[in-house]
């Protein structure tokens, strides 16, 4: 039964999943390019505050970052849509929250910045 486990964990593992289906994505992109337009969007980002490093940014330099990636079934709505700085954006790629708690943890708290 312990083996079971094991090969379970390894599913959950960044390196492995499997990627939405082109026409998934391509949909999605399409309705993130209408809320990039929508005063939403605007006001969100006009706040200038990174959701993942909570540092402030001139709002032109926020992205816009999908919490869960379209590229893992995420969509494109406001429940799932962030304005963030382009340094989180980058480091995060696809992960899923879960998978970039930790280091969203250690950039929250001073001292531990890497």
């Amino acid at each position: 039964m312990p083996e079971d486990t094991q090969d379970s964990d390894q599913d959950f593992t960044p390196e492995f999943f499997l990627p939405a289906d082109d026409e998934h994505i391509r949909r999605e992109k399409a309705k993130a390019r209408l809320l990039r337009d929508s005063q939403w969007w605007k006001n969100l980002r006009g706040t200038g505050l990174c959701y993942y490093c909570r540092k402030r940014f001139p709002p032109k330099e926020l992205t816009m970052d999908h919490i869960v990636p379209v590229v893992r079934g995420g969509m494109s709505s406001k429940s799932n849509v962030v304005a963030c700085c382009k340094e989180c954006n980058s480091r995060k790629k696809y992960l899923l929250p879960i998978e970039w708690q930790e280091y969203v943890q250690q950039i929250q708290e001073p001292g531990k910045r890497n």
